[in-house]
């Protein structure tokens, strides 16, 4: 399977391994949820956790795949305080702990690079198979 075939799958991977998470240990998300967000931290560490695994079925698909991972972009950079939350919050904690709190900051980028990337290539792809009267 080329590379670019495999990209997709492997996010879908990403967000469904990261969904479960949510579910099956939810205290460390809790944690960084904002408080300044409403409601409890419990139930947006649920729903984030809804929302991931809905992404990954939706970008698994090739009939939805362009829209997911433009979701899956803007989720990214919708989750992006509570990694700034963590950083803060960490800020004392020993220092490859902390490190790895700041380190999770600039990892944000290449995620929605990627989940960019992957919508512009299903539209490539989408595109040319079509052409070729394969969809």
């Amino acid at each position: 399977m080329p590379r670019s075939e495999r990209s997709p799958l492997l996010l879908a991977g990403l967000l469904a391994g990261m969904g479960a998470a949510h579910f099956a240990v939810p205290r460390p998300f809790d944690a960084i949820v904002p408080r300044a967000l409403p409601g409890s931290p419990r139930a947006w560490t649920y729903a984030s956790g809804v929302a991931e695994l809905a992404l990954a079925a939706g970008v698994a698909l090739p009939r939805t795949r362009k829209t997911a991972a433009l979701a899956t972009a803007a989720f990214f950079v919708g989750v992006f305080p509570a990694n700034v939350k963590m950083a803060w919050d960490w800020r004392h904690r020993p220092t490859p702990l902390k490190a790895a709190a700041v380190g999770r900051l600039p990892l944000q980028v290449p995620l929605v690079l990627w989940a960019r990337s992957v919508a512009d290539r299903t539209t490539t792809t989408t595109t040319a198979n079509l052409m070729e009267g394969r969809a």
